[in-house]
């Protein structure tokens, strides 16, 4: 339908700046964003669970910090080195650790070093430790890739829930509403005097119970709306509503491949045989860690020091005294010249002293492990029994996988066999309670018979939707184990 505008409404439209009219579109695009999003796709579910899930946010900084730890391990293969430098006064007797000579006034030592280190070899521990971290890395990955596939398949199986409980609640209604009118009508007839009261008592019964089953219905549908919500961790809302896509039919043969072939397809792709083989791999480093205890381990280290010592002075400018040293056999006094005293003292220049006490050193070292009470050989010991478990989790892992999908397959199977005799038997039920809603109002069959085939429709109407779901299901996991997109369509 086209709007006609104004002219009042031109002339405002005019007025707008453009900052304004910007603004409004973006408001307006913002509102109809909301409004579409009242109603979530399946995968508008799995995305805000990938974006909102505490479990989700937490794997990925188990990633982010195995990254690290991959970095750290390789940059420990690169040489060691520090620096210091400290500048003390001291105050007392004390011996300076470059006059050697002691002191009892004030005096300032100033020292500084640069020392590094390179393990040459140790066992190829560190090589084997980048090995692990890297596997440890690969492992949380495929963590965060089985973390998001269960939560898929359970978003997926939340979903379908709702799904059902729309259509159950929907079947229960129209139940419900052909009850109503059986309701009316027989009250007229009552009215008239040409039914009899206590069949109208039996219907209004039936109408108070399938009323009671409506009830049920929505809550179920409820309580299935707040499992999602709760599932991706979306606020509880009551406008929030999923949308009805077109499932995919329910026919033979759907199924036509066999367990065994999805079986095959799913031992080389799926997260959790990727993850149990990996704690395999990576119970083998730990071995090789293990025994490389045992190796030697040579290492290259270096160092650089000076210092400067307040105690560590120039004297100039000496004052020269004629002291007696002797006599003669004459018994004449010797004199000799001695110094009495420096009229210049100085200390010696900082830099110089750095220069006079530069110490330089390198040399290689060894480090052989005798006995240790028994530490390598239990660490090794337990590092194979550790293998031994994890291949005995590769193998239960397998097993496990085969008996899901068998278990999946024969359910699809089953699913469709039932939908099959449900429609059928829906079929029958529908055309039998046509036959009796005809029979009931002219009167051949009283409302007990009336309500009991009415029941039996309900009930095949129910196990055709419950029949149709597991179908859905199943095969949805099925071609989800297949390496196909998660789709209910």
């Amino acid at each position: 339908m086209i709007k006609i505008v104004s002219l009042r409404e031109l002339t405002f439209l005019r007025l707008l700046t453009a900052g304004t009219i910007v603004t409004l579109l973006m408001l307006f695009m913002s509102a109809s964003q909301l409004q579409a999003q009242a109603s979530w796709s399946l995968q508008d579910c799995i995305n805000y669970a990938f974006d909102n899930n505490l479990d989700i946010k937490k794997q990925v900084l188990v990633v982010e910090t195995n990254k690290a730890n991959v970095l750290q391990t390789k940059l420990n293969t690169l040489p060691s080195i520090n620096a210091g430098a400290s500048t003390v006064n001291n105050w007392g007797r004390t011996i300076d650790q470059y006059t050697n000579t002691f002191a009892t006034n004030r005096v300032r030592s100033d020292n500084m070093y640069v020392q590094g280190n390179i393990t040459l070899f140790n066992g190829l521990q560190k090589i084997n430790l980048i090995k692990k971290n890297q596997l440890t890395l690969k492992y949380s990955k495929f963590s965060l890739d089985d973390l998001l596939d269960n939560i898929s398949l359970t978003v997926a199986g939340y979903y379908l829930d709702i799904l059902f409980n729309k259509e159950l609640l929907l079947v229960a209604r129209e139940q419900l509403g052909v009850t109503e009118q059986q309701v009316s009508r027989m009250k007229k007839l009552v009215e008239a005097g040409t039914l009899a009261r206590g069949d109208l008592l039996n219907i209004q019964a039936q109408s108070a119970r399938e009323e009671l089953q409506v009830v049920e219905s929505e809550n179920r549908l409820e309580i299935s709306y707040l499992s999602l919500m709760q599932l991706i961790d979306y606020p509880v809302n009551e406008d929030f509503d999923v949308q009805i896509p077109r499932l995919r039919s329910v026919e033979a043969p759907s199924i036509d491949i066999t367990s065994d072939q999805i079986y095959s397809y799913a031992l080389l792709n799926r997260p959790e045989v990727r993850l149990a083989e990996l704690n395999v791999d990576i119970a083998q480093k730990d071995i090789a860690l293990a025994r490389g205890q045992q190796s030697p381990v040579i290492s290259l280290g270096g160092s650089w020091g000076s210092g400067y010592s307040g105690l560590n002075e120039i004297y100039n400018d000496p004052v020269y005294v004629d002291r007696e040293f002797g006599w003669t056999e004459s018994g004449e006094p010797v004199y000799t010249s001695t110094i009495d005293r420096y009229n210049d003292i100085q200390v010696k220049d900082w830099a110089d002293q750095l220069n006079d006490n530069n110490n330089r050193s390198i040399g290689f070292y060894l480090n052989i492990p005798i006995f240790n009470g028994w530490q390598v050989r239990n660490s090794i010991t337990r590092a194979k029994i550790a293998q031994e478990s994890a291949e005995h989790d590769l193998q239960m892992t397998k097993n496990n996988l085969r008996k899901v999908i068998q278990q999946a397959y024969a359910d699809a199977v089953a699913a469709l066999k039932k939908y099959g005799s449900s429609l059928k038997q829906v079929e029958a039920q529908s055309e039998a309670f046509k036959y009796a809603e005809q029979k009931f109002d002219v009167g051949l069959i009283n409302s007990v018979e009336y309500n009991e085939i009415k029941k039996e429709l309900t009930l095949a109407q129910s196990d055709l939707l419950q029949a149709k779901y597991d179908y859905i299901f199943k095969t949805t996991i099925l071609s989800f184990y297949m390496g196909n997109p998660l789709s209910i369509e």
